[in-house]
């Protein structure tokens, strides 16, 4: 008869592919977790994890064993969400995956009021590139992502927030600083300050501006992770690059006039939290959508305020 706690066992063991870190996650020890996983393998008939391999890895009909097990295990946590709901009380842990170009502008406006709010749950957050919050959706390193969509990822459920304005921010000498309507021709890409690889907005930009090879017209080259990064480059070595709205609000007032909307286009980012299909934490997810939505300003809750810009 398999178990609650072997299938905890095995999830862990997909997660981490370590005994020993699966065994500290799961509070036992290593000789008690790889017992426990053996004799399952063994009731069963099945080889669940291939051992010979640095790090393990689960075989063919391991991964449908383990699937099942996460979903059997969501299952049996519904009972506590269903005993919290008839108590009406709130607690439970939260673990947030938040990718870096929302995280510095989001994160301050809400995380705070949640947790004085709701102080029985537990929050914490990791920021986190788009792949990297999928991946440890899928293996409930964390419980929800906030990060820009449309996604479509299989097993990934989309719950969109807001839908932020994607601006140009130039230095205060480029030739049509002073205009109020640019269009996207205007822009030469030449001049165009990025993000580096992995970031989602990144991609926005430079499927927004069809970039293509061009003759780098700045000082150096130079690719940052930090939007704020780029801010300042832009203020000292001239040239521009684009920002989300959220960092625009930051701007001082003496700077604001500085990013600009391209009119042509109007696009925009939408903002989305993605939980797992197996995700059951419903009510603190209601909790964190609300209070996220309640920190933007209300005109960015329409979605038909731009055109959203892919990132894929």
């Amino acid at each position: 008869m398999v178990s609650l706690i072997q299938l905890e066992y095995i999830v862990a063991l997909d997660s981490y592919r370590s005994f020993s870190l699966a065994a500290d996650k799961c509070f036992v020890t290593q000789p008690t977790l790889s017992m426990q996983v053996k004799k399952m393998e063994t009731d069963l008939g099945i080889t669940i994890f291939d051992r010979t391999k640095q790090p393990i890895v689960v075989t063919d009909i391991g991964r449908i064993i383990v699937d099942q097990a996460r979903l059997v295990l969501s299952e049996s946590k519904k009972i506590e969400e269903l005993i919290q709901l008839s108590k009406n009380t709130l607690t439970g842990e939260l673990k947030i995956g938040v990718i870096p170009s929302i995280a510095a502008y989001l994160l301050p406006k809400f995380l705070g009021n949640l947790a004085r709010k709701h102080p029985g749950i537990k929050i914490s957050v990791q920021e986190l590139l788009t792949e990297e919050i999928v991946e440890n959706l899928r293996t409930e390193k964390i419980d929800v992502g906030i990060l820009v969509t449309p996604l479509e990822h299989a097993g990934i459920i989309e719950t969109p927030l807001f839908y932020e304005k994607i601006l140009l921010y130039m230095n205060a000498a480029q030739e049509f600083a002073k205009l109020e309507n640019i269009k996207l021709s205007q822009i030469n890409t030449d001049n165009l300050w990025l993000l580096s690889q992995g970031h989602c907005f990144r991609n926005q930009v430079i499927n927004l501006c069809k970039m293509k090879d061009s003759n780098n017209a700045l000082p150096f080259e130079y690719e940052s992770a930090s939007i704020e990064t780029l801010i300042k480059f832009v203020d000292k070595e001239g040239g521009f690059t684009l920002i989300p709205e959220l960092a625009a609000l930051d701007l001082p007032d003496s700077k604001k006039h500085l990013a600009k909307q391209i009119k042509d286009v109007k696009p925009i980012r939408e903002v989305s939290l993605v939980t797992n299909r197996v995700f059951v934490k419903q009510r603190i997810l209601e909790v964190l959508k609300t209070e996220i939505i309640q920190s933007v300003p209300k005109e960015m809750l329409d979605k038909k305020r731009g055109e959203i810009v892919e990132w894929k």
